[in-house]
């Protein structure tokens, strides 16, 4: 899987169609959850693209502290389905890890993990911190990688 690293400026229509079709793909249809992904914070974010043979097929968002989180933070963090058995997942964060320590100095990361992935986020270094709550429905936990 090759990596991209956009601002939103800089995605093209095509690649923001299709970032977009995959997250609705998996956030919206997948998980049978009703809710606005398109929240306006695209346009803050740089875009982590993962594509293999020129098709996007894992990708997060990441926020420089203030823009989302008081911490910096990786969201939106999704692989299709039909490739999750590659380990692409476990790329794309690091990915999302390394460009926030090179774009925005600092390696303190907050993410809103959905709780049935919290063994996923704990070995990429992040730690759960507070309680959990339901976001759109689906049970989250706030993690932290410092």
């Amino acid at each position: 899987m090759e990596i991209d690293i956009k601002t939103f400026s800089d995605l093209n229509t095509d690649e923001l169609y299709d970032i977009l079709q995959l997250r609705s793909e998996v956030f919206v249809v997948e998980q049978d959850c009703v809710y606005q992904d398109l929240d306006g914070k695209d346009k803050k974010a740089l875009h982590i693209i993962g594509r293999k043979n020129d098709v996007i097929v894992a990708y997060t968002r990441v926020f420089k502290a203030g823009d989302y989180f008081e911490e910096a933070s990786i969201g939106r963090v999704v692989v299709k389905k039909n490739q999750r058995s590659y380990g692409y997942g476990e790329v794309i964060m690091k990915a999302s890890i390394k460009a926030i320590e090179t774009y925005f100095d600092t390696k303190t990361i907050r993410i809103s993990a959905q709780q049935y992935l919290m063994k996923f986020y704990n070995s990429l270094g992040f730690q759960v911190f507070g309680e959990g709550y339901l976001e759109d429905g689906i049970p989250h936990i706030g993690m932290k990688k410092k």
